[in-house]
């Protein structure tokens, strides 16, 4: 029987990790991740027959006054990535607090993964939820439905960057993903 993988991402990390790790000082925009690449590949790499079933990607969204040619490409992406119905693409609108001298920041992207992590627990309509992001400050999230007895949790990340990890243990299992991933997922969007 093939089980049911919901996969998230956190779209800056796996971008910006894997692009620092892999991109050979190309320009970011030449090399970025497709998350349904990477969803099916790891759910192609489990031990047992599965599918990602949902594809949720979380991202900070920029601003059309402030940085145009982001903020299409941005678009872009998205509404190429939704085109397969397992993508969900969840967009919080960049804060430019400290703007143009500080580039703008992600707010509540955390937030929303961990409350969508656990609530899509909840719902049980899933046999693994696979984290792949480095943010130490999605643990309790992970940590939460495992104690609640709520379902399979499993982590990626890029070969050379750090799992995450529940203190003191190699749990949850992680997909480590290397540069021939890397190579075999990332689009040029000059």
């Amino acid at each position: 029987m093939t089980e049911n993988v919901a996969v998230f991402l956190d779209f800056q990390n796996v971008h910006l990790v894997g692009h620092g790790l892999f991109g050979h000082g190309r320009e970011p925009y030449r090399c970025v991740p497709d998350p349904v690449r990477i969803a099916d590949l790891i759910a192609s790499r489990r031990g047992r027959p599965s599918a990602a079933a949902a594809i949720r990607v979380y991202r900070g969204q920029p601003h059309p006054h402030h940085q145009p040619l982001p903020a299409a490409s941005n678009d872009a992406q998205a509404a190429q990535w939704t085109r397969d119905r397992r993508v969900q693409v969840i967009r919080r609108q960049l804060n430019y607090r400290d703007w143009p001298n500080q580039p703008p920041r992600e707010k509540g992207i955390d937030v929303a993964i961990a409350v969508d992590l656990v609530h899509l627990a909840f719902r049980r309509q899933y046999d693994a939820l696979v984290l792949f992001s480095g943010d130490t400050d999605l643990l309790p999230a992970l940590e939460s439905v495992v104690k609640l007895g709520l379902g399979h949790v499993e982590v990626a990340c890029w070969s050379g960057a750090k799992p995450l990890r529940f203190p003191r243990t190699n749990l949850p299992y992680c997909h480590f993903l290397d540069e021939k991933v890397w190579d075999a997922v990332a689009d040029d969007w000059h």
